[in-house]
């Protein structure tokens, strides 16, 4: 008689949707995921507010397209969830959990998917519940303004839908710049200087294929996603949503390319 083992053999074998349960347990368990989660929603909530209580008519910003006013607090939120998507990878690294993550499952790569599958589920979920609340406590008290609109209006729901798609795509950019670096205060640096910083630099350089390039960087083209109107000088919205999926995918692929080649 033959007995079979390994992680394929038995109950216990290593599939799919254990990986991903395993991976939801992780980001789930740990008391900084929620506290970071909540603090960019609070974030996105408490600015939204702000600018619905504090807008008036006559103010000068009757031009700005009203979801942009309301989820103006995504910039922070969104820097909430970069962390987490850094700590996501380069927090196990720091640790030493993702030699018992690759140890579970030798093949490494559904590690890396599970992870960017549960973490993106759960940034969009949650960044857009928030968006939609806060644009609908934002209006209650815009009411009366020119910014007054209701989720009914042309392109308002896609807006909000892409403002969560935005920030869920410059997170899974920071979970990939994560793998990639192994370090948390190094990704860190890197979003910031690469994603960030670099495509203000350029934008100042007087060439026109370089502005052009520019609208389609991480960040300039998440902020398009986030409008009900059509913003001048911009990527349109198909353009801006298949450049940060490139970019997302591009950083992810070059980390499941190394987490390959290299030791834990």
């Amino acid at each position: 008689m033959t007995t079979t083992t390994g992680p394929a053999a038995g109950p216990y074998r290593v599939t799919p949707a254990r990986v991903l349960r395993s991976e939801w347990h992780k980001l789930r368990s740990l008391r900084s995921s929620w506290i970071t989660l909540g603090s960019a929603a609070a974030l996105v909530m408490a600015v939204g507010i702000v600018m619905g209580t504090t807008y008036t008519s006559d103010g000068g910003d009757s031009d700005v397209d009203t979801v942009i006013l309301v989820l103006y607090g995504t910039t922070l939120g969104t820097l909430c969830t970069v962390v987490l998507g850094i700590l996501v990878t380069a927090g196990e690294y720091s640790t030493g959990m993702i030699r018992a993550s690759l140890t579970a499952v030798p093949r490494r790569l559904p590690v890396l998917w599970a992870k960017v599958a549960v973490f993106a589920g759960t940034v969009f979920t949650v960044m857009l519940a928030t968006s939609l609340l806060t644009f609908v406590v934002a209006q209650i008290f815009l009411a009366d303004t020119d910014q007054a609109a209701s989720l009914t209006d042309p392109g308002v729901l896609r807006a909000i839908a892409g403002n969560a798609a935005g920030t869920t795509f410059l997170s899974l950019i920071a979970l990939g710049l994560g793998a990639l670096l192994r370090s948390v205060p190094g990704a860190i640096g890197a979003f910031i200087g690469g994603v960030m910083v670099l495509p203000e630099v350029l934008s100042m350089l007087p060439y026109d294929a370089v502005e052009t390039a520019v609208r389609y960087f991480p960040t300039q083209a998440a902020g398009v996603l986030g409008s009900a109107t059509p913003l001048p000088d911009a990527a349109p919205v198909s353009g801006a949503l298949l450049a940060l999926a490139l970019w997302a995918a591009a950083t992810l692929s070059a980390a499941a390319a190394l987490l390959r080649r290299r030791d834990a």
